[in-house]
């Protein structure tokens, strides 16, 4: 089978020990009726005529090398044989989705462990430097801020717990609405306990000198990788109106 097409922020394909790419793509196939039986996941060997690595990119302006950064890579009328094609043609949108749910949690533990370093170092600054005369932490907003911090990243947990207890025995498609919840929930909250740490860091907060830049570049990433806020409060909405109605009907 050949393949043409362009993948941008391509993951962990700079690693010199990456020789196999997994590429997900519309195929041949003409299903039009089931819009999620129209692309297929491919095994395709970076070594293959036709596969171009265009460039590394960057995030925030900043090298994004840990673990083989991002790359743009072009898939140039790329053959491969058809027994290369994961599961059978059209099931990759299946593929994806079985995964996409435990990744997406995975994300979100990361998320809440990130701000639970941040808040420790927004802590120990509070605790060490002076203004005016008096700690940091005790100015009433920077109190507030740690306050909030703790409120925030402690619901997140119990949320994430909640998603992760459906996910096991609903399984993916029945816990869809908790797992977009907590992937909404943890990814801002973990920008907001960042930003409050960088605020109380002043300029040393976004230099290389504290974690709290590329902590911070990770967090905003989470906003959009594995689907944008935005899709996933459309899919709770939705999710959402739907279960409220049935709840509605079975009253009648």
């Amino acid at each position: 089978m050949k393949m043409s097409c362009i993948y941008v922020y391509t993951m962990g394909a700079g690693n010199p020990k990456c020789k196999l790419a997994i590429v997900m793509c519309k195929s041949s196939s003409d299903n039009i009726q089931n819009r999620h039986g129209q692309h297929s996941m491919i095994l395709v060997p970076l070594d293959t005529p036709g596969v171009n690595m265009v460039r590394p990119l960057t995030v925030f302006g900043q090298d994004d090398a840990i673990h083989g950064g991002h790359f743009e890579i072009h898939f140039d009328n790329v053959r491969v044989p058809a027994s290369n094609i994961l599961l059978g043609e059209g099931r990759g949108f299946e593929i994806a989705q079985g995964r996409l749910g435990p990744g997406r949690l995975h994300h979100c533990m990361r998320a809440i462990g990130s701000a639970e370093w941040a808040l420790e170092l927004l802590c120990q600054r509070a605790s060490h430097r002076q203004t005016f005369g008096k700690k940091l932490y005790q100015h009433e907003v920077v109190a507030h801020w740690i306050a909030e911090s703790r409120l925030a990243i402690d619901q997140t947990r119990l949320l994430c717990l909640h998603a992760a207890h459906a996910l096991d025995t609903l399984g993916s498609r029945s816990a869809r609405k908790q797992i977009a919840m907590i992937k909404v929930v943890a990814a801002r909250m973990v920008c907001k306990v960042v930003d409050c740490a960088i605020q109380v860091y002043g300029g040393a907060g976004v230099s290389e000198d504290f974690p709290l830049a590329h902590m911070y570049t990770y967090a905003r990433t989470l906003r959009i990788a594995d689907g944008p806020d935005e899709v996933h409060l459309s899919s709770i909405a939705h999710l959402e109106l739907r279960d409220q109605l049935r709840k509605a009907q079975s009253k009648l």
